[in-house]
């Protein structure tokens, strides 16, 4: 039986970007969060109250397995679980990004549901991104396809899981700063100006953008919201393409 805790939150593909920044901002809440990646955290991560990590090929569902259970029983039950895994690396992209993104998380959801805590509130989290709509030149098809799916997956587990308690959203971010690049756009400042004319709310969105999204759907906040897709990213898919190429030339 894991220690006693107020909220005890797994993150899947936690230790950079997106998940790196969720993971922190759970441990500032005071939750117990157990992080699964596939790479190690970084020196100053392994001191944050009330984390542990573990390291995992989230491809493989035979490796995942026992890693899971080492999480509820170190941790106990769980609360929430927020999936933000994907492909990076060598192999095939489509295979491998399928593997990762939606194999992995039905094998983590489907393995976990049964333990999730008896009481209290229960959300599953999926990040998903704006190319689940959209196309980005430059990104492989299987991303898309993935990103695309992550939605629908949300849907469906919303609908079977309801009846558990357990609450099931998806997050879609557009391009936002985080820790890998920030010093990129730090040297492009007209790439800056263009997302600043071109996004509504007049800024690049960040990582905390995104994570204050995942922290409220893990929330009593969102009591009531289910089979979601929050889109985080300032307003820019409400503008026609009429309307994006008028602010980009100027026109």
């Amino acid at each position: 039986m894991g220690p006693a805790h107020t909220t005890h939150s797994v993150i899947v593909g936690g230790t950079r970007g997106l998940g790196r920044e969720v993971v922190g901002l759970f441990s500032s809440q005071g939750h117990t969060v157990s992080v699964i990646g596939r790479r190690p955290p970084s020196e100053a991560d392994c001191h944050l109250p009330g984390t542990h990590f573990w390291t995992a090929d989230l491809s493989n569902g035979d490796e995942i397995q026992p890693i899971l259970r080492e999480v509820v029983d170190r941790n106990g039950k769980p609360n929430n679980l927020v999936l933000l895994q994907r492909f990076k690396g060598q192999g095939d992209p489509w295979a491998e990004e399928i593997a990762t993104s939606l194999t992995a998380a039905r094998t983590i959801i489907e393995r976990l549901v049964d333990d999730f805590c008896d009481g209290g509130d229960k959300s599953i989290v999926l990040v998903s991104s704006v190319v689940g709509r959209f196309i980005a030149e430059g990104q492989p098809v299987g991303y898309h396809v993935a990103k695309a799916a992550l939605v629908q997956m949300a849907r469906y587990y919303a609908v079977q899981l309801g009846s558990r308690g357990i609450r099931v959203n998806c997050v879609s971010p557009c391009t936002f700063i985080k820790e890998e690049n920030e010093g990129f756009y730090a040297k492009n400042e007209s790439l800056q100006n263009l997302f600043k004319r071109t996004i509504p709310l007049g800024r690049m969105g960040t990582a905390r953008d995104s994570a204050n999204a995942i922290a409220f759907l893990c929330s009593p906040m969102a009591s009531f919201v289910t089979g979601q897709d929050i889109v985080v990213d300032g307003g820019v898919s409400l503008l026609s393409q009429e309307s994006l190429a008028r602010k980009v030339t100027g026109l």
